[in-house]
């Protein structure tokens, strides 16, 4: 079990990994960072790690010897059906949006450590899947778990779900992160009643890129309407994430800071 500091735990969240390029930035960034900042856990959104949607077991486990303590994920987690069992063994370190229907594979909670809960929701606004209401899920599961510190990432693609959610939720949990539309926000804040949110983290991918995605196949769905196959893009990467500070006595978090570098 790791040894956290008395008084407040340091969080990492690291945006969607996407392809070969995320992977990449990962593995240069991670080690030295966990070092430097003196992080206690590390989470990220894993959904994009195999060539940009979905996840393979091998995948999983070249990024769990990077340094990653638990992943999220959302809508492209099912991409890759040879991964889907894999949701349901418990030594597999991978959450599924929670708010989906309860007899699929996979869980949307997981306890990490003695006080900590990890919960992964998906918004609603704008996503095709027909889920369950997120606010009503994560209010309930906060009520449940008021001893703990809960990290909600909030996979979506609406800015306002996301920051309504936020807010929402001030004062209930640790910290809300939205995840899904690949580009940092800078509105990283601590609300009134403790609660750190950003709307986005970000990518960690190619940076020459459309949302990770060669530019020129975007530009050209754009220009004709028509059904492109998608290709990671290589080049230049970026990595994404935020360190969320939190005292541990309180459960309120005290500081959060956007971390953005390219490789």
């Amino acid at each position: 079990m790791k040894q956290l500091d008395n008084r407040t735990i340091k969080i990492l969240f690291i945006g969607d990994i996407v392809g070969k390029p995320g992977r990449r930035a990962v593995a240069a960034i991670l080690p030295n960072l966990k070092k430097e900042e003196k992080i206690d856990y590390v989470f990220a959104n894993g959904e994009n790690l195999a060539s940009g949607n979905g996840m393979t077991k091998e995948k999983y486990d070249e990024m769990m010897l990077s340094g990653i303590d638990y992943f999220t994920s959302g809508n492209h987690i099912w991409a890759i059906k040879e991964f889907i069992p894999y949701l349901d063994e418990k030594n597999i370190k991978v959450l599924r949006p929670h708010n989906y229907p309860f007899n699929i594979p996979g869980r949307g909670l997981a306890e990490i450590g003695k006080n900590i809960l990890l919960l992964n929701l998906q918004g609603r606004v704008f996503m095709k899947e027909s889920i369950s209401d997120p606010f009503a899920l994560a209010d309930k599961i906060a009520q449940e778990n008021r001893d703990k510190i809960i990290i909600v990432d909030i996979h979506a693609e609406a800015t306002s779900e996301k920051v309504a959610l936020g807010y929402y939720l001030d004062g209930k949990v640790s910290a809300v992160i939205g995840t899904h539309t690949h580009i940092q926000t800078a509105d990283e804040k601590i609300l009134p009643k403790g609660t750190a949110c950003i709307t986005d983290v970000g990518m960690t991918g190619p940076s020459d890129s459309v949302l990770g995605i060669e530019k020129e196949i975007i530009i050209e769905r754009f220009l004709t309407q028509l059904p492109q196959s998608h290709k990671v893009a290589s080049g230049e990467s970026i990595f994404s994430a935020v360190v969320v500070e939190i005292n541990q006595k309180t459960k309120k978090a005290i500081k959060i800071k956007r971390f953005s570098k390219k490789l």
